[in-house]
C-alpha cells in the first residue's frame, strides 16, 4: 500500500508539474487555436463584398495553417469566426460584442462599410481587443487616438486626392480641358465622406460642381438621378456605390443615353466582379479607382490570383486583396509576439514592417503602421474599362509608371 501510496503522490507531481508547464508554453492546448472575429457584410446591399472577404480570408488562412501556423505559438492554426454585419451599424456593434464576450476571439477585423466599422472599432477599443480593419476608407476610423486599430487600406482622403491628380495627369497628357463635374453618391459615411473632400478640391482645381447628389444605396429605381444628372450635362462624373446600386445606376445611364466624357469611380461596387458580369459594355470608358488590379507588376500576384480565381471562379478585387493581406499582418504579428495576449499583440502589429511574403502581392511596398494605426504605405490605382479580346476587362492606366504596357487611355472616354 505504501508503495502504491508513493507511486500515486509521484504521479500527482508529475501531473501537476506538467499542468504548470503547458499552462507556461506557448503550445498549450489553448493557445493551439488562435480565433480571428470577423464583422462582415454577409447579407444585405454589400453581401458580394463580404463574400470576396470571407473567401480571401479563407485562402489566406489555410495557408497560413498549411505552413505550420504560428510558430511562435507552438504551430497555432488560425480559426476564422464569422458575423453578419448585414451592414446595419446597430447589428455590427451587437456582432462585435458577441464576438468578444460569447465567442471569446483574440484579435478581431472587418468591417468593409465605414459606417458599421466605426462604431465597431469603438467597441474594440473599449474591451483593448486589437482590430485590424482591412477597408473601411473613412478617414476618422484611425485619428480618434485610439491604441488597438490598425487600417491595411487607404483613406478616403488619399482616395479624393489621388482622383484629382488623376484628372490633372490625364487632362495634360491628352491636352484636353474639362470644366464642369457632378458628384452622385450613396448616402453613407463612405459617400458622403468622399462627397465632402471632393467639394474642396473640385473648387481648388476649378471645377464647376453642376450636381451634388446623395442617393440611399438600397435604391431600386434611380432614374431620378439619372434624370438630373442628365440635365446638369457635367463634363466629369464622380460616383460612390455599393454593388447592386453600381450596376443600377450604370444601366440606368445606358438606357437614358447619359455618355459624360468622363465617368470616375471609387472602388467598392464598381469593382465587384458582379458589376461587369451585369453591366457588359454599358461600363466601357469608365475609370475605377482601386487598391489593387489583376495586371498589377508584383512577384506572386498573378499566381495568387489564378489560385483564387481557380477556387471561387473570379477575380481578385482590391478588398479581397486588403483581406488576403490582412490575414499575413496578423499572423506575422503572432508570430513576433508569441502570444495571444491583446497587450502584446498590439505592440507587435503597431511595430509590423511587412515586406516580404505572399502578402507582397500588393501595388505598394509594404505595410507599415503609423502612430495612429494607418498603413502609411497603401497604395491606389485606376483602372479603365476596356474591350479586351472581345470582353469587357479592367486595365490598370494611373499612374503612368503602372500602367499596363501597350495599352493607350481613352480619355475623355465620350467626346
Amino acid at each position: 500500500m505504501k508503495s502504491q501510496g508513493k507511486r500515486s503522490l509521484v504521479a500527482c507531481c508529475l501531473a501537476a508539474a506538467l499542468g504548470l508547464f503547458l499552462a507556461a508554453s506557448p503550445a498549450a492546448a489553448a493557445d493551439k487555436v488562435v480565433k480571428i472575429g470577423n464583422v462582415e457584410p454577409m447579407s444585405g446591399p454589400s453581401a458580394s463584398v463580404g463574400v470576396q472577404g470571407k473567401q480571401a480570408r479563407e485562402m489566406a488562412v489555410e495557408e497560413i495553417n498549411a505552413a505550420g501556423g504560428i510558430k511562435s505559438l507552438g504551430g497555432a492554426k488560425l480559426d476564422l469566426v464569422y458575423a453578419d454585419s448585414k451592414s446595419d451599424p446597430t447589428v455590427g456593434v451587437t456582432e462585435t460584442e458577441r464576438l468578444i464576450n460569447t465567442e471569446k476571439v483574440n484579435i478581431l477585423t472587418g468591417c468593409w462599410n465605414s459606417a458599421v466599422t466605426y462604431p465597431a472599432t469603438q467597441v474594440a477599443e473599449r474591451y483593448g481587443i486589437p482590430f485590424v480593419v482591412p477597408v473601411a476608407v473613412r478617414d476618422t476610423i484611425t485619428e480618434r487616438g485610439f491604441k488597438n486599430i490598425f487600417r491595411v487600406a487607404a483613406k478616403d482622403s488619399w482616395w479624393v486626392r489621388d482622383q484629382f491628380r488623376f484628372l490633372k495627369d490625364m487632362q495634360a497628357e491628352t491636352g484636353t480641358k474639362l470644366n464642369t463635374i457632378a458628384f452622385v453618391f450613396e448616402n453613407g459615411d463612405w459617400g458622403t465622406g468622399f462627397a465632402e473632400k471632393w467639394r474642396k478640391l473640385a473648387e481648388k482645381d476649378g471645377y464647376k460642381v453642376v450636381l451634388d447628389e446623395p442617393y440611399p444605396s438600397t435604391a431600386t429605381d434611380l432614374t431620378p438621378v439619372v434624370t438630373k444628372l442628365k440635365a446638369a450635362n457635367p463634363d466629369i462624373v464622380m460616383l460612390v456605390s455599393n454593388a447592386a446600386d453600381a450596376i443600377l445606376l450604370t444601366n440606368t445611364m445606358a438606357e437614358m443615353q447619359l455618355k459624360p466624357k468622363v465617368v470616375l469611380t471609387s472602388g467598392g461596387g464598381h469593382a465587384d466582379p458582379k458589376f461587369l458580369e451585369n453591366t457588359g459594355d454599358n461600363a466601357l470608358g469608365f475609370f475605377d479607382e482601386v487598391e489593387w488590379n489583376t495586371d498589377v507588376n508584383k512577384p506572386g500576384a498573378k499566381e495568387t490570383n489564378a489560385k483564387f480565381k481557380k477556387k471561387y471562379g473570379y477575380d481578385m478585387t482590391g478588398e479581397s486583396v486588403d483581406a488576403y493581406v490582412s490575414m499575413y499582418v496578423i499572423a506575422d504579428a503572432l508570430e513576433r509576439a508569441g502570444s495571444t495576449d491583446p497587450a502584446k499583440l498590439r505592440e507587435a502589429l503597431a511595430t509590423t514592417k511587412l515586406t516580404t511574403g505572399p502578402a507582397m502581392i500588393v501595388s505598394y511596398d509594404g505595410v507599415e503602421f503609423d502612430k495612429d494605426g494607418q498603413n502609411k504605405n497603401a497604395g491606389i490605382v485606376i483602372v479603365q474599362v476596356a474591350k479586351v479580346d472581345g470582353k469587357p476587362q479592367r486595365v490598370t492606366v494611373w499612374p503612368k509608371s503602372a500602367r499596363r504596357a501597350g495599352y493607350t487611355p481613352v480619355f475623355p472616354a465620350n467626346k
